[in-house]
């Protein structure tokens, strides 16, 4: 299934639908972050994906990274919750579904790099390298606020 991804277009579909969903700012022990190249839009992000009835949400994200990724992690914090109703993401089936992630930090435990269904290339990248990747707004957001060690507190927006 494809997906566009709408931020803060005019020109957007109304939203239809609100998922849970979860991300990871997943570093190494030597800083890089864990991304992936998504097969729905093409893009470079953090691995996640949708929460599931009957699961603890910390538990949506240790499955979402290893299934997306082959790498088991542990959660260490919050980063944010991010629920812009300006960014909405069509679907090629009608659905239009608005923003709603909690993305949390995390460090990798075990497992080794592959791919999934969900994603066509995984990477550890190198924070200073980012700006070459093709990523979009939103989650250059929560990876701008997964690095900002400075922040204290989660996002919320």
């Amino acid at each position: 299934m494809s997906r566009i991804d709408y931020f803060r277009d005019p020109n957007a579909p109304e939203a239809n639908s609100v998922v849970p969903s979860v991300t990871a700012v997943v570093r190494d022990e030597v800083g890089r972050v864990l991304l992936i190249h998504k097969t729905d839009n093409d893009l470079w992000a953090l691995p996640g994906g949708g929460h599931d009835i009957g699961e603890r949400v910390g538990d949506t994200v240790v499955r979402e990274v290893v299934e997306e990724t082959g790498i088991t992690v542990e959660i260490d914090d919050i980063v944010g919750l991010y629920t812009d109703p300006q960014h909405v993401l069509a679907y090629d089936d009608g659905e239009v579904r608005q923003q709603f992630s909690i993305c949390f930090s995390a460090h990798p435990v075990g497992g080794s790099l592959r791919t999934s269904s969900e994603s066509k290339e995984v990477r550890w990248v190198n924070p200073a390298d980012l700006h070459t990747f093709d990523i979009h707004p939103s989650m250059r957001l929560r990876i701008q606020h997964g690095l900002d060690a400075s922040r204290g507190k989660p996002y919320i927006g």
